[in-house]
């Protein structure tokens, strides 16, 4: 595992025991950093924009698609450690598309960042 990995699972572990009660947001009662965790075997992915994801990225992808809102997952690549981590949110935003995730809101606005369609 390469160092900036370890550095965001740090990172986001530290977020999530530091956290205080959560309340309802984007991600319900969850917090979008204790989230972003299970997001960890997406990390080699992020680093390369060419990179294929692997199995079990792909399936945390899916598992949370499955369970949140595109504003849960914009909010897990938004948040704080993800941003301390130094992880291009230009290049994250795109895992859902490499992993073929059927439904992704093509388009949908995340901060700054738009989700791409399978042409881009």
């Amino acid at each position: 595992m390469a160092v900036k990995p370890l550095i965001l699972l740090a990172l986001v572990l530290a977020a999530v025991l530091g956290a205080t009660a959560a309340g309802t947001g984007e991600c319900g009662a969850s917090r979008p950093e204790h989230l972003a965790l299970k997001l960890a075997p997406c990390a080699p992915a992020v680093e390369d924009p060419n990179a294929t994801p692997s199995g079990s990225c792909c399936a945390a992808v899916r598992d949370i698609w499955k369970r949140q809102t595109p504003d849960c997952l914009c909010a897990m690549l938004l948040s704080d450690p993800v941003k301390h981590a130094g992880i291009k949110v230009e290049l994250a935003i795109t895992i859902p598309k490499r992993c073929n995730i059927a439904g992704r809101p093509v388009g949908y606005k995340c901060g700054e960042y738009t989700l791409p369609s399978l042409q881009i």
